[in-house]
């Protein structure tokens, strides 16, 4: 719950576990805790230690700014650190002075234009700088089920003067510690968030995009942990934005004891005009603290996306599983191929037949088409209805691929509005992929993906729809933007996105959307809030994916993430890992198949309606379930997850070998989360334990049996 003490002037954010605390301090927000829960006593001496140094010389004055913990940190008035919101008067002065001014308890309310999380208690705090007519409104939200706390802003000019802001940053916070490490999420394409842990040191630290995407490269996510924080101990504090666009987490070590994290919209070419009367909005960045190492963490992050964030409608309910022809054909396909693939996975538990790129235009390859959402007849006789019908006559749904924000130099698109692709005025635009983005800051583009998408979808049986997004922003500019606000154009394009997103999953709410970038360029909370599942990564090699789907769930659920059975040798790294473990790679996710069904060896096709058993058996526990990380691909000869359900009635591991080691030592693996009076029964074996000796001393599996790649699952249930 959400109070506040009229003595202390302190608020108060927290439920059973967690408490976050800031009090009003000569008319500025002192931040005072973020952590374990405490009692409400007065923390005032606390401020005593953290301004020592300055209060030595300035005794009978207000604490100085760059000693104080404070909640919006702006710059002028004596902090030297990192500031939340920069802005620069029609006079050129960059001096901001913001003071309280009141507040309110109110529910969570939407920010204007972005996804956010829902359900929530919010505090509203008033700030205002009166000398240059500038008023900000701070959202502290508190998911008390969770323990999640989220901030964002909005920042008003409310004076009659031109307001120009430099730096709009969703939250800052001051942590009464300079011994952590950061951890991030690196990557690349095929190799999408891997975690990286790293000390912090004096000066800062940061993470950032400037793609105008969240990117493969470095995800909206950081966590700062004590030296000694582990996946089931210590103290850890995670922050992810929910946002798509180019952005920047830092953490600041000062030399005033403190670390100071935060983080928002990238400032990188970035100004936003603010004409009297006009507002900007901050991205949602959703806050957690756990004092039970990473795992907790992460299990909190799942628990929040879960019930607050991806589409009600979908976040629990049972998802698509499909069969996509992109590694099976590419774009080498027609009628009769496409029928070979849908009777092939008539009856074997696939529900979904899904048609990937391709299917429109002039498409037989990557260099044309793109932006002529119109199907090609002459590649498909008769259109898509022959390839539906068919899918329906097999009980198989039907669903399709989309690149709507791109457009390739060779279509009919671009010939008519080249204007409308993404370029500066007298430089050549660098292709990626053979193709460029479209304008999403202008409505016109926004109109025209939104009408011949919708035409796609309501004239079809279209039940699923895959949204690819495959190159990145390389000339930041609008023909629709003014030169004086071309600073905006990255947030715009975010905007745009967000519209176009909105009116289309809004508009066709029996319409499955999965989101995909490249694979994972655009893995973030902010695509979740309208896709309830993206496509991890465009390397399905069971190995690799092992190692994404590990660091993917640092931050977001297994169900977020699409997972695939693949051919071999696999298409990206041409290593084989046997098909079992491709599968039980797969269901740690919502499960799938990439390849061509219709070409499997007899014995692999025949072994699809007990893979697809297998994953029905465990789907639960991969979408409402509680994950444990029980050993990292990274560091160990192994990789472990184990997913418990709420009740602590279920419970499911999956164990993958890596490289295979001759004589190595034996392997005994502790579980977690069980309850430890209850007994357990393997439903394989009947073999029944309780849950304190599968915690204590665990299992033990014959690791020095396993060949490369080879896993073992185990599923228990509650006698």
């Amino acid at each position: 719950m959400i109070t506040f003490d009229r003595n202390s002037q302190t608020f108060y954010l927290e439920n059973d576990r967690m408490t976050y605390a800031f009090d009003i301090f000569d008319e500025s927000l002192e931040h005072l805790w973020f952590g374990a829960k405490i009692g409400h006593d007065d923390l005032n001496y606390l401020r005593g230690v953290r301004g020592s140094g300055c209060d030595a010389q300035q005794p009978d004055k207000k604490l100085c700014p760059n000693f104080l913990a404070n909640e919006l940190p702006v710059y002028g008035q004596g902090d030297f650190r990192e500031p939340m919101l920069t802005y620069r008067t029609e006079g050129g002065d960059l001096c901001a002075e913001l003071h309280y001014t009141s507040h309110r308890i109110i529910a969570q309310p939407a920010l204007p234009g972005l996804p956010s999380t829902r359900g929530g208690e919010t505090l509203e705090v008033t700030m205002n700088d009166d000398i240059n007519g500038v008023e900000v409104l701070l959202y502290f939200t508190l998911h008390a089920d969770t323990g999640a706390v989220t901030r964002a802003c909005r920042i008003r000019n409310v004076g009659s003067h031109t307001i120009r802001l430099l730096r709009a940053h969703s939250f800052s916070l001051d942590l009464p510690r300079n011994d952590l490490d950061a951890i991030s999420l690196y990557g690349a394409w095929a190799n999408e968030r891997t975690p990286e842990r790293t000390p912090l040191h004096h000066g800062v630290w940061s993470v950032d995009s400037k793609r105008v995407s969240s990117s493969s490269q470095l995800n909206p996510f950081v966590a700062l942990a004590t030296r000694e924080a582990t996946e089931t101990s210590g103290e850890v504090w995670g922050f992810n934005l929910v946002y798509s666009s180019s952005f920047r987490l830092f953490a600041e070590v000062p030399t005033t004891g403190h670390t100071r994290v935060g983080g928002g919209v990238s400032e990188f070419c970035f100004e936003w005009i603010l004409e009297s009367g006009e507002e900007f909005c901050t991205p949602e960045a959703v806050m957690v603290y756990s004092d039970r190492g990473i795992g907790e963490m992460s299990r909190i992050f799942h628990d929040t996306y879960r019930e607050h964030l991806i589409p009600e409608r979908y976040a629990k309910a049972k998802r698509p599983l499909v069969v996509n022809n992109w590694e099976a054909t590419y774009f080498d396909f027609d009628r009769d191929k496409l029928f070979a693939i849908i009777d092939a996975s008539a009856g074997t538990g696939i529900d979904t037949f899904v048609l990937d790129d391709g299917w429109f235009g002039v498409r037989n390859d990557d260099h044309s088409g793109l932006g002529d959402w119109f199907v090609n007849t002459e590649k498909l006789q008769g259109g898509l209805k022959p390839i539906i019908d068919r899918c329906h006559e097999r009980g198989l749904k039907f669903g399709l691929w989309f690149e709507p924000e791109m457009v390739n130099p060779d279509s009919d698109l671009y010939r008519a509005h080249p204007d409308w692709a993404i370029h500066s005025p007298g430089h050549v635009p660098a292709e990626g992929r053979n193709q460029y983005v479209l304008d999403l800051t202008r409505a016109d583009v926004r109109d025209y993906i939104v009408r011949v998408v919708s035409d796609i979808l309501e004239n079809h049986e279209i039940d699923y729809v895959k949204w690819d997004y495959n190159r990145n922003i390389t000339e930041v500019f609008s023909e629709g933007l003014p030169a004086e606000r071309q600073g905006e154009f990255a947030h715009r394009y975010a905007l745009g996105l967000y519209d176009i997103c909105r009116r289309l999953v809004l508009g066709h709410p029996d319409v499955f959307f999965e989101g995909c970038a490249s694979g994972g360029a655009r893995f973030d909370a902010g695509m979740l809030y309208y896709f309830p599942q993206i496509w991890t990564s465009d390397d399905t090699d069971a190995a690799m994916r092992s190692r994404i789907q590990y660091g993917t769930s640092l931050c977001y659920p297994l169900s977020a993430m699409s997972c695939h059975v693949s051919v071999c040798p696999s298409h990206q790294t041409k290593r084989t890992t046997p098909y079992k473990t491709r599968a039980d790679i797969a269901h740690l996710g919502a499960t799938g198949y990439e390849l061509d069904v219709s070409r499997l060896p007899a014995e692999e096709l025949a072994q699809i309606p007990a893979q697809v058993a297998d994953y029905h058996a465990m789907e639960k526990l991969v979408l409402e379930g509680d994950l444990y990380r029980l050993a990292a691909p990274f560091d160990a000869g192994y990789f472990c997850f184990e997913l418990v359900s709420k009740d602590r009635s279920e419970v499911h591991v999956t164990l993958m070998r890596l490289l295979k080691i001759f004589n190595c030592e034996a392997l005994y693996l502790p579980l977690q989360g069980l309850d430890p009076d209850a007994l357990y029964e393997n439903t394989a074996t009947g073999e029944r334990l309780h849950g304190s000796t599968l915690m204590h001393v665990g299992l033990n599996p014959a690791i020095g049996n396993m060949r490369d790649f080879d896993t073992l699952t185990w599923h228990f249930k509650r006698v």
